[in-house]
């Protein structure tokens, strides 16, 4: 009966922070993915003579930033 009481409770605590865990690595994901990742793929798009490509993706996001609000 310990040990049910025990393995219940484990799975209580880790299971919170295993949650948090996952919570703040995906912040962290999105953060890089717009600050660091983006940017390269549209540079890289450019490079490659994708420009037909780059421009609507860079124009879809601009929209939808000035949309949301985001402020710095």
């Amino acid at each position: 009966m310990l040990t049910l009481i025990f393995i219940i409770c484990m799975f209580a605590v880790f299971g919170k922070v295993a949650f948090l865990a996952i919570r703040g690595a995906w912040g962290l994901t999105k953060v890089l993915f717009t600050l660091i990742f983006l940017p390269f793929i549209l540079i890289g798009l450019v490079l490659k003579g994708l420009i037909f490509v780059a421009l609507p993706i860079l124009v879809i996001l601009g929209i939808v930033s000035l949309l949301t609000g985001v402020q710095a």
